[in-house]
């Protein structure tokens, strides 16, 4: 053989070899370079953030049908949870798994990564958990109607929507003005630029971000990722319609968004994951599905039933994917007919808006004196209906998830409007609702005229009643002396909140139906100052533990008087237009 000839062979055998080891380069299956968490102990409800370090082929780090990330959890009791991993751009590594450990004792994991080429999967790895100092997830209670946190601790909510970025300063603003939640909207992760399957970091960051901050304070979020101007085209006008910025669009009409199998195929990665990056959070309390789903063209021009059909879908998805099992709501609108009660049945709370000068009854004169019912009375009115048919229709927790702002008799500079969003509160409470009204939305204005001490008040309220500890809870609503009484008997207690929009609450008679016989413990609590008073020596600001006075229910019927409080060290003491109470069994 020719010399020439000889260096041809060998230089194609060369060849043959380099594109076979370049293949089996490609074709080679995943694997896992680095596995590092920062603390080998954590506390239980804390954050467990795994960085991983990842060789795998794949074009789409979103989309686990490309690449597929899951790590399995085994617990101290031997239970297993499974939690999809997620990609990134922060940090060194872009691959990250999170996890909240709800359990002590020692973890163990192994992370599993997929592509195209095959699986590998790490070896195990273990943490140790602590006792928690947190009180952890918010859950429905065993009574059906209220919440609690994991640990059983009682939990009633008190908050608003507040829509800017998670600034410390404003959140720690609201937790000292008493609130607990917030009510949150963020833009679709899929943006025009990004593409359908992509997410957009820096939002991803600010969600972050905010729960972060959240979990600091032990506040909660309700998380809403569908406000409906991302799924409208043609209904309601102005901001309202944002369709043309949803890369939905490239699979869908706006019309049929709820029923595509194309924008389904999209939703089912998109919610996987969230759960996968914010599922682990002791402060994500609700998943917010879809706020005012009859603004979408999906319901007004497509299918409303279809509609309700999507929300199932979205609901039935995180009922079986999410690990925590946060809560889901959503919502229709909060004009008078705009009831659903389709959504309601569906998700984990019955959610009704309310927006009152939208059909509601309100003052039809346009002035006080006159008309022959007072605004406020119209007002409070309304929400006590809306809660009680909640309650009625549904053996859940009920909750008003947007309200206020607008649409209202008052304007917000009046000091009506400062009184409208006072007694929303209190009646809402008293009627059985699980968390205060949703008020759209926080500012600086809305500030300056209604949350100032108003929440404070409400919470400290709340504070002494064992909500998710109450068995038999059921609604009462009477009226005597003038006024109207709201309350929640159970077998532990009664709560409650009188309230008279034309005069003040000074020396009324209270009369409570239907209350066993016997004697009981009587605390009034002075709603605008947010104190219990100390009833046998009115006008002195009471001790937060009152011990209140004796009362006895006679025939099944319990009265007592709101005590008049006189002018005493300089200080008038003018009890105004409502007052609330707490009433406990002697023994």
């Amino acid at each position: 053989m020719s010399l020439t000839k000889s260096t041809n062979m060998k230089n194609l055998l060369l060849s043959i070899l380099a594109i076979f080891a370049l293949s089996t380069v490609l074709t080679a299956q995943p694997s896992i370079n680095g596995i590092f968490h920062r603390d080998r102990t954590v506390e239980m409800y804390d954050r467990v953030e795994i960085i991983l370090r990842i060789d795998a082929e794949y074009e789409n780090p979103f989309d686990p049908e490309d690449l597929d990330i899951m790590a399995t959890f085994v617990a101290p009791s031997g239970k297993s949870i499974q939690v999809p991993g997620f990609y990134t751009q922060s940090g060194y590594s872009p691959f990250r798994v999170r996890f909240s450990a709800d359990e002590t004792g020692e973890w163990n994991y192994s992370v599993k990564v997929r592509d195209r080429n095959g699986e590998t999967t790490s070896e195990n790895r273990s943490f140790r958990v602590l006792e928690p100092k947190r009180h952890g997830p918010i859950e429905i209670a065993e009574n059906k109607r209220y919440l609690q946190y994991r640990d059983g601790t009682p939990w009633y909510g008190v908050g608003m929507w507040y829509n800017g970025e998670s600034e410390p300063e404003v959140l720690d603003e609201l937790q000292e003005k008493g609130a607990n939640f917030i009510s949150h909207l963020i833009q679709p992760l899929e943006t025009r630029a990004t593409g359908l399957g992509r997410y957009d970091q820096l939002l991803c960051e600010q969600i972050d971000e905010l729960l972060f901050e959240l979990e600091e304070r032990e506040m909660q979020l309700a998380l809403n990722f569908w406000f409906h101007s991302f799924l409208s085209e043609t209904i309601w006008p102005g901001g309202n319609r944002r369709w043309e910025t949803n890369p939905y669009q490239l699979v869908t009409d706006a019309k049929d968004f709820y029923s595509s199998e194309d924008a389904w195929e999209y939703q089912e990665k998109l919610y996987r994951y969230m759960i996968a990056r914010w599922g682990y959070s002791s402060s994500l309390a609700i998943w917010f599905i879809v706020d005012e789903v009859n603004g979408t063209d999906g319901w007004a021009y497509g299918d409303s039933i279809g509609a309700a059909k999507w929300v199932e879908k979205v609901h039935n998805y995180f009922r079986e994917n999410d690990p925590w099992q946060h809560l889901t709501t959503g919502t229709r609108s909060g004009g008078v007919n705009e009831w659903w009660g389709r959504g309601y049945a569906v998700l984990d709370f019955a959610g009704r808006e309310i927006y009152e000068a939208q059909g509601f009854p309100v003052n039809s004169t346009g002035k006080i004196k006159g008309d022959k019912t007072h605004p406020l009375t119209h007002s409070y009115m309304n929400y006590h209906g809306e809660v009680a048919k909640l309650w009625k229709n549904f053996e859940k927790p009920a909750i008003i998830p947007e309200t206020g702002w607008d649409h209202t008799f008052y304007e917000m500079e009046m000091p009506g409007y400062q009184a409208q969003y006072h007694n929303a509160m209190w009646v809402s409470l008293a009627s059985g609702a699980a968390m205060s009204p949703f008020w759209w939305s926080y500012s600086n204005s809305l500030n300056d005229n209604t949350v100032t001490y108003q929440l404070r008040s409400l919470n400290r309220f709340t504070k002494q009643v064992p909500f998710s500890e109450l068995t038999n809870p059921e609604p009462i609503v009477t009226e005597n002396d003038g006024a109207d009484i709201f309350a929640v008997k159970s077998d532990q207690m009664i709560f409650g909140w009188a309230v008279d929009a034309n005069t003040d609450m000074s020396g009324k008679t209270i009369v409570l139906p239907g209350i066993k016989n016997g004697d009981y413990r009587l605390r009034i609590f002075h709603t605008w100052r947010g104190e219990f008073l100390n009833s046998e020596e009115p006008g002195e600001r009471a001790r937060r533990n009152d011990p209140g006075l004796s009362v006895t229910s006679v025939k099944n019927k319990l009265e007592f008087t709101i005590p008049v409080l006189k002018i005493s060290g300089g200080h008038a003491g003018y009890i105004g237009q409502d007052v609330a109470f707490i009433i406990e069994p002697e023994n």
